[in-house]
């Protein structure tokens, strides 16, 4: 089982990672450049040396990628692990968990903290971490008690309970209301980008790991 696991993991990381890269690469990766330029007041097309920014551009897509296959396959052993738990597998069942992991590590975070650009003003840091790890680590635990335990009324109130609290407590804010180089229009591109990739990435590894885990079951002659 625990190879089953590993090999899940490692495989099904490493495909969502790749295809999330290329998705980035097309569609986040420009908004990010043209922020930078803003947030350094460049013009655009007027900077540096041609062989010096395709070799900075080379490695910044290289250190994403091998960032967003090792994000993968970590991702992709908490969900193989809670699958094989759960008895579960089957592209639909992964996709189903994917979406769950969407939903807690992008969709509930994303409603404080919306992804930001370089030059964008934001709160301390800490700060912004320690609620968006509280934001999906409640939103992950309400998903468990609503779909294992929500026929029960006393679960299931407090797992609205548990999807609400982050937010009433409300994510770190600046207070000065200053405002960034960065236009408001390629903020809301970059974060609709961003929060379409994240679906992108967690329906691949989800759907991939169900798949693989219902095969290795049948090649070891477990039951479904």
């Amino acid at each position: 089982m625990l190879r089953s696991i590993l090999t899940t993991a490692l495989l099904a990381g490493l495909l969502s990672g790749l295809v999330v890269s290329v998705v980035q690469a097309v569609w986040v990766t420009p908004r990010i450049l043209a922020a930078e330029h803003y947030e350094h007041g460049h013009d655009h097309g007027a900077e540096g040396n041609v062989s010096e920014a395709t070799a900075d551009s080379l490695r910044r897509t290289v250190m994403t990628t091998v960032a967003n296959v090792l994000t993968g396959v970590g991702f992709a052993l908490l969900l193989a692990a809670g699958l094989s738990m759960d008895g579960g597998g089957g592209w639909r069942t992964g996709l189903l968990w994917g979406l769950g992991g969407f939903a807690a590590f992008t969709v509930a975070p994303s409603l404080g903290l919306p992804p930001s650009l370089p030059g964008m003003p934001e709160a301390d840091l800490a700060a912004r971490q320690g609620w968006w790890v509280g934001a999906a680590i409640a939103t992950a635990a309400a998903l468990w008690m609503l779909f294992r335990r929500g026929d029960r009324p006393l679960w299931a109130v407090a797992a609205i309970a548990l999807l609400t609290l982050p937010h009433l407590v409300g994510a770190p804010v600046l207070e000065d209301g200053r405002e960034g180089p960065v236009p408001v229009a390629l903020a809301t591109a970059f974060a609709q980008a961003t929060v379409v990739t994240s679906l992108i990435f967690w329906s691949v590894l989800g759907s991939v790991a169900g798949l693989l885990l219902e095969r290795s079951r049948a090649t070891a002659g477990v039951p479904a």
